[in-house]
């Protein structure tokens, strides 16, 4: 039986919260979210909303949408091929010198300024500002090869251009504004970075303290953030501050030194040990009035979220290019290491892991490829770049520990080791642009607004208007309250109940993976009942239920990267794609139905890992191998 739950003349996301036993604040809060994310569904065109989305449309309507989750190459000009080609010429040459980073093992300023020179900085700046107006799937794909040479380098492109100054100014920037900060963005001359956390707001973006106030023609600053990544004096940061207590975003622009009105706090940090990350003080820092960004309607929360789907799919090429470095890391290991006088590449378990590790990098680069073209297209893609995170970010983190340390034993503690040295960054993006678990309520959540408004909002809001206050579904007064509205909700429910699910129409494609994105799209569309049911027995306070939340989007989750996966797989003649992809829905598949791997299965992983032993994998020609410590 449902709980009771208490009925109020709130709004209907304040009502939920509170009904589930929670504070006043935290009810405030997430209205405040909620007002903050309608306000950026206002931003794009009806047919591009969350309502109409690919993974939206494939749990609530009839049939999913395949040409929606199909890959299609992204086509890149000339002209930004080779501003691109001439940045992995630069990486490249750096890394064979030795010269990447520089004092405190960071990136040096002159690869900053060289890769500037060539155009890396600015290739998601439009042409009229200096920039190459590359499109993001481009730019996402050329992410992932970068990465594949120095994936802090990559993933301050991303901070960059992605989640930066280069995003909001871009977006929500005046033409008075673009004029002004974007050539030094796009020229490296400014890089730039993204504050919004705070030591005491992290996942709850309402908990913001710093402030600006208006003193003739400047803000005046007063506040501090902490994990800036990116921050040094002299750059250009899109700071989220409260302005007139409501959530803004001003552009400041660093002086080259530090003041008593402006200083960094510094600590040590694991994660990203070739990137400058630090904290920030203002003490009445002042900055013109016309450096405020105006989303036209909304406020700050508006412009932190748009950036922040770029900045995810970023994180899923980078992990993709993180994997292929952990590949070329465990590969002359393997034919290095011996045990009882045969090379462990020879054995069934490290062919095993070698197979795993491709279809995890397939499966990103998948996701990467659908979730930038979908932008590309005008798609807000939240929900989509949510998978692309949690996904990617997972990836890496079972990549490291389950596969390349496990390969390399012992060794991989020790200095200078791949995974010794980088373990923190490889586990850190489950934690950026979001903690996984966190986002997946995120994504739950606009997965259900549209359905939970059509058909739960309206009958809380009749409960309401009855003068009733507890929504009790077996209450004879409750029942006859909602009578109008459970009969339309009953003619959504019933057909979908009783209708079999529909066979997708799927392009031509092998037969394994044919049968791989049949099975992902019929779980897709088993999703809405469960969700569904889900809604009906928590009702209001389903909010409260994380672990069932997380539970239900862990699965939506991974159908839909299944899915995308057999698509991106079908469209590749590479033999080993192919099969990097059967391998990674293979695996996929048997985490949704807790079944035991076949044989079969096997079979096709130690083959694919042999094949990746022999350097057969696509994509792994320009990373250099490293060396074997203590090969004595």
């Amino acid at each position: 039986m449902a709980s009771e739950i208490e009925v109020n003349d709130q709004s209907f996301a304040e009502m939920a919260l509170e009904m589930a036993g929670k504070s006043e604040t935290e009810a405030r809060a997430t209205g405040a979210v909620d007002k903050a994310d309608d306000e950026v569904e206002a931003l794009y065109e009806e047919r591009f909303r969350t309502a109409h989305s690919p993974l939206h449309r494939a749990i609530w309507e009839d049939q999913v949408p395949i040409d929606l989750f199909d890959y299609r190459p992204p086509y890149v000009d000339p002209e930004i091929e080779k501003v691109m080609e001439s940045s992995l010429d630069v990486l490249r040459r750096r890394i064979a010198e030795g010269t990447v980073f520089g004092e405190a093992d960071k990136i040096s300023r002159e690869t900053f300024d060289e890769l500037g020179q060539v155009g890396f900085w600015g290739l998601l700046v439009d042409k009229e500002y200096g920039g190459s107006g590359a499109s993001f799937a481009s730019f996402a794909s050329f992410l992932g090869r970068m990465s594949a040479l120095d994936p802090t380098v990559a993933g301050m492109a991303s901070v960059h251009q992605c989640i930066g100054a280069v995003d909001p100014v871009s977006a929500f920037g005046t033409p008075e504004q673009k004029a002004r900060f974007l050539p030094s963005l796009a020229s490296g001359e400014r890089l730039s970075a993204f504050a919004l956390t705070e030591p005491g707001a992290g996942s709850d973006l309402t908990a913001l303290t710093t402030t600006a106030r208006l003193e003739g023609d400047e803000y005046v600053i007063d506040g501090k953030k902490l994990f800036i990544t990116n921050v040094v004096p002299g750059r250009t940061v899109g700071l989220v501050c409260m302005v007139d207590d409501r959530p803004a975003v001003l552009v400041v622009e660093l002086p080259e030194e530090e003041n008593e009105q402006f200083h960094l706090i510094r600590y040590g940090l694991h994660a990203l040990r070739n990137a400058y990350n630090h904290g920030l003080v203002f003490n009445g820092f002042r900055v013109p009035k016309e450096n405020l960004l105006d989303p036209g309607h909304g406020d700050g929360l508006t412009i932190a979220y748009h950036g922040l789907n770029k900045g995810r799919v970023a994180l899923c090429a980078n992990a993709a290019g993180s994997m292929r470095i952990m590949a070329a890391s465990m590969i002359p290991w393997a034919h290095k290491r011996e045990t009882y006088g045969q090379p462990i590449v020879t054995r069934e378990l490290v062919q095993r892991r070698l197979g795993r590790l491709a279809g995890l990098i397939v499966a990103c680069d998948a996701l990467v490829a659908w979730t930038s073209r979908l932008l590309d297209e005008g798609y807000r893609g939240e929900m989509e770049c949510i998978v692309a995170k949690i996904f990617g970010s997972e990836a890496e983190v079972t990549a490291a520990i389950d596969l390349l340390m496990r390969t390399h034993g012992g060794r991989s503690f020790l200095h200078g080791h791949v995974f010794g040295d980088y373990v923190h960054d490889f586990l850190a993006p489950s934690i950026y642009e979001g903690e996984s678990e966190m986002l997946s309520m995120a994504m739950f959540k606009s997965l259900v607004k549209d359905h939970g408004r059509r058909y739960f909002e309206p009958m809380a809001k009749a409960v309401q208007a009855a003068g009733i206050k507890k929504m009790n579904p077996t209450d004879p007064k409750v029942i006859w309250a909602i009578r109008s509205q459970a009969f339309e909700y009953g003619k959504w429910l019933a057909p979908r109940s009783l209708r079999p699910v529909r066979k997708p129409d799927l392009p031509p494609m092998p037969a394994a993976l044919a049968d791989h994105a049949e099975f992902a799209a019929k779980r897709l569309q088993k999703s809405a009942l469960e969700i569904d049911g889900s809604m009906r027995k928590h009702q209001l306070g389903l909010a409260d239920r994380q672990a069932r939340i997380a539970e239900l989007s862990e699965r939506v989750i991974h159908s839909t990267t299944m899915l995308v996966t057999a698509l991106y797989g079908a469209r590749h003649d590479n033999e080993e794609i192919q099969l990097a992809s059967e391998v990674a829905c293979d695996e996929i598949k048997r985490r949704l139905t807790g079944d035991r791997p076949t044989d079969k299965e096997f079979r096709r992983q130690v083959k694919l890992g042999t094949a990746v032993a022999e350097g057969a994998f696509p994509g792994m020609d320009d990373i250099r191998q490293t060396r074997i410590l203590q090969d004595y």
